[in-house]
């Protein structure tokens, strides 16, 4: 039965063929890619390519990078402080064009932004640091190696000749080898060394444990039943050379045994002055945890430092970075550089960093969820998120400039205010 005022509404609509130019328009196909790509194409954020790294990466491999320390708090709690801000634009601004990187320890980035130092990073994807450092050039920020990194420093200044190449030190008990690494590290061109100031241990990383992290990984019947359905990551282990340390041959043992053979409990302000003589270079102490270390570390004169609790994998429970920083900017951010890191998973995290008074931040579990998702694609993809977001993020703000922003553009709300003593 005909419904009534269908046939005049039928007849109202004028009706033709429809014409090629219109279905070309409509039908456009996308050209044919592979299914990587195609997958890293379809993550819109850090916290896609994490989905996808985790569907395709062993447990254990995964864990490591996504874990943090004990109860895992402190690393939760980071990212809720970049959660809690508000972000406060001004329109009527020309954002027709933003400059989106300046002058970071002496050089251009064009970003402020930097790849963090991570370890064990080819047991994430084989390509390790191969993919990330030309992957970091290509995006004209700095890469940084670490002491745990799972490529030579001289394989990682071959594959990013002109790039920008910083290297993560650990002070190891055996300072002669602590030592080497920092000559060989300013051999190759490498331009700042980031001294690690947390780790006088290794912090309790239960999900390693329960995961049985091996190094060399170890195949046992519950690894086995794990890392079964993940072909690719086996097949690119199996088929490329055995993983290395940048500072030791050879481990057999667990992760922990390894970090706490490696850590000088004994690091002090001396200790640091002679790593300072021996590189000659720019210096940066990283895992800054109180205004008063800040304050004493630019009386010591270094280039700069790193709010950071190292990603919440250390200390459970210690200071967030993002939520120290303004009053360490205020105090010490004349005399020294600040850069941050810990929790920062969007490039809106960055520039609320920098509005606050970051010179540069850091990322690692971003860039190993794109490095575990893709390999080298995958670590493009991750950057590619940040960097467009770093730039939305700006014009959405108003601001044409890293310079143009500040203060007045955040608000950290309150979640954990410290209870007041008597």
């Amino acid at each position: 039965m005909e419904r009534a005022g269908e046939s005049d509404e039928e007849d109202a609509v004028r009706r033709q063929a429809p014409s090629l130019t219109m279905l070309r328009q409509t039908l456009r196909l996308r050209p044919l890619r592979g299914p990587v790509r195609a997958r890293l194409e379809r993550a819109q954020t850090i916290g896609d390519l994490r989905e996808i790294a985790r569907r395709r990466t062993p447990k254990g491999p995964f864990d490591y990078t996504d874990g943090a320390a004990e109860d895992e708090v402190g690393l939760a709690r980071a990212r809720q402080a970049f959660r809690d801000v508000e972000l406060h634009p001004s329109v009527l601004r020309d954002v027709t064009t933003v400059s989106t990187g300046w002058d970071v320890l002496g050089a251009p980035s064009a970003y402020p932004l930097a790849v963090a130092p991570t370890g064990f990073t080819r047991l994430m994807h084989a390509e390790g640091e191969l993919a990330g450092a030309p992957s970091a050039a290509a995006h004209g920020i700095p890469f940084t190696l670490s002491t745990l990194g799972t490529t030579s420093i001289e394989d990682v200044r071959a594959a990013v000749p002109h790039g920008r190449l910083w290297m993560q030190l650990y002070m190891m008990k055996e300072r002669d080898r602590s030592l080497e690494l920092v000559e060989r590290a300013r051999a190759a061109g490498y331009d700042t060394l980031h001294i690690t100031v947390d780790t006088p241990v290794a912090g309790a990383r239960h999900r390693d444990k329960r995961n049985g992290m091996q190094f060399p990984p170890q195949l046992t019947p519950a690894t086995f039943l794990d890392a079964a359905p993940k072909v690719g990551w086996w097949w690119n282990f199996l088929t490329t050379p055995a993983l290395e340390f940048a500072a030791i041959s050879s481990w057999e043992g667990t992760v922990g045994e390894l970090l706490d053979a490696m850590f000088d409990p004994g690091v002090d302000e001396a200790a640091l002055a002679e790593v300072r003589e021996a590189w000659g270079g720019r210096i940066v102490v990283k895992g800054v945890q109180s205004l008063a270390d800040a304050r004493r570390l630019a009386d010591l004169g270094v280039d700069a430092i790193t709010l950071s609790n190292h990603g919440g994998r250390q200390l459970d429970r210690a200071p967030v970075p993002f939520l120290l920083l303004p009053e360490v900017a205020r105090e010490v951010g004349s005399d020294l550089e600040v850069h941050l890191d810990t929790g920062i998973m969007s490039g809106t995290d960055v520039v609320a960093a920098v509005a606050l008074g970051a010179r540069s931040t850091m990322v690692g579990r971003a860039y190993l969820y794109g490095l575990m998702a893709g390999g080298r694609a995958g670590v493009d993809r991750a950057l590619d998120i940040l960097t467009s977001e770093i730039a939305r993020t700006m014009r959405l703000l108003g601001v044409a400039s890293l310079e143009e922003l500040g203060p007045q553009h955040v608000t950290q709300l309150e979640r954990l205010a410290p209870r007041r003593r008597e």
